[in-house]
């Protein structure tokens, strides 16, 4: 093994900086232990019971709840943008539909930024970054919603402003308005999802916008890290095994066989939380009345099963469902296809990574870390037909 050369006296580097502390943020908290989320200090339960996601993305950006004033600007801010370039739909309606969707997500909205960017890219304005990041989580929802049009065949829908930010990315997605209970689990789908610390995501898009960079280019990179397998699309990977599984009375022995072959199980545990996910709890409940509305009960049922099995076995480990365990039954339910999981998941969380990015360039400091050389030091240059 090659000997590893230690600058400035360090001896340790925690592998994919886990648990590395980056930087100071008043935006969210989550503790692990407890299995509690905060959005500037307002749980995450409050926030899905009582506000919306035009409330709770003001709240991420501001540092506050709006007034009414306050929230009614932000809203039809949010209405006005969601309109986006038609030569930026002309770039989606060219790429293949069978591409991955968040492949065709983050070349459309990488797209839309040399649209919208300002000429004068080099010079940094915070006010310029923050109504720009503002039209990027209205605009995230419209192209999310065409390249899933895209992929189904079918022709974009034109937004609602009638429509609030949740309800009118249904209709785009879907070609039908949603009904009070559609509308409801929609808008707070995309508020458990807006925000969950330094995830790998959100530093991304803060990686990009220390460079000072563009908001859209740090929102693409975010985009690019969530297509990853290790990051997004696990709620489609849980709803997966609840369909191979097949029937409730087969779940016992189809996880009792995973675990004994050190297969992971999709939709439990988490790398922070110890508990149970505060916000699979909520997604729970809505899950069980979509399923059985929609005819997806013995999903819903062996999705118990599993459950139970798992607690049994390693709930005394910490291993419980997290967010993505219900979300894909409650998608599915609304009759959403499973490879847009992962863009819904952008809709929501595109806020989160506006609020994180503004919030670092308040006082940014350019990332660079380091890395602990492990090469030799000394080699020879050999010319080339000396080579073997």
């Amino acid at each position: 093994m090659a000997e590893q050369h230690k600058f400035y006296g360090q001896e340790e580097f925690s592998k994919g900086l886990e648990g590395v502390i980056a930087c100071e943020s008043k935006l969210g908290y989550i503790d692990g232990q407890k299995g509690w989320l905060i959005y500037r200090g307002i749980e995450i339960g409050d926030l899905a019971e009582h506000s919306t996601y035009e409330e709770t993305a003001y709240l991420l950006l501001f540092g506050k709840l709006p007034t009414r004033k306050e929230l009614d600007e932000f809203t039809q801010k949010l209405v006005n943008y969601r309109t986006i370039d038609p030569r930026v739909a002309d770039i989606i309606k060219s790429m293949p539909p069978t591409a991955h969707p968040m492949a065709l997500l983050r070349t459309a909205f990488s797209a839309l930024g040399a649209y919208e960017n300002p000429e004068k890219v080099d010079e940094f304005d915070l006010e310029a970054w923050t109504e720009l990041g503002i039209k990027a989580i209205s605009q995230m929802a419209t192209v999310a919603a065409e390249v899933g049009r895209l992929r189904a065949g079918l022709p974009p829908v034109a937004p609602d402003p009638n429509l609030n930010h949740a309800s009118d990315f249904f209709y785009m997605l879907t070609g039908k308005k949603p009904n009070e209970l559609e509308a409801d689990v929609m808008n707070k789908a995309l508020i458990l999802h807006a925000d969950h610390g330094m995830n790998a995501s959100t530093f991304t898009s803060m990686v990009v916008a220390s460079s000072l960079s563009d908001i859209y280019s740090a929102i693409t990179g975010g985009l690019s890290s969530l297509k990853g397998p290790l990051h997004g699309g696990a709620n489609e990977r849980t709803l997966k095994m609840f369909m191979e599984i097949g029937e409730p009375e087969n779940a016992k022995a189809y996880i009792e066989d995973k675990l004994a072959r050190k297969v992971k199980i999709m939709g439990m545990g988490h790398r922070v939380y110890k508990a149970y996910d505060p916000r699979a709890k909520i997604l729970k409940s809505y899950a069980e009345r979509l399923a059985k509305l929609s005819g997806n009960e013995k999903l819903y049922t062996i999705s118990q099963e599993v459950e139970k099995v798992m607690i049994e076995r390693l709930g005394k480990k910490g291993i419980f469902p997290n967010v993505d365990y219900y979300s894909g039954i409650v998608y599915h339910s609304l009759g959403i296809d499973s490879k847009m999981f992962t863009p819904i998941f952008a809709v929501s969380r595109v806020a989160g990574w506006v609020a994180r990015v503004l919030e670092y360039l308040h006082s940014n400091r350019i990332f660079r870390p380091r890395a602990i050389y492990t090469g030799p030091l000394k080699a020879e240059y050999v010319p080339i037909d000396q080579r073997s």
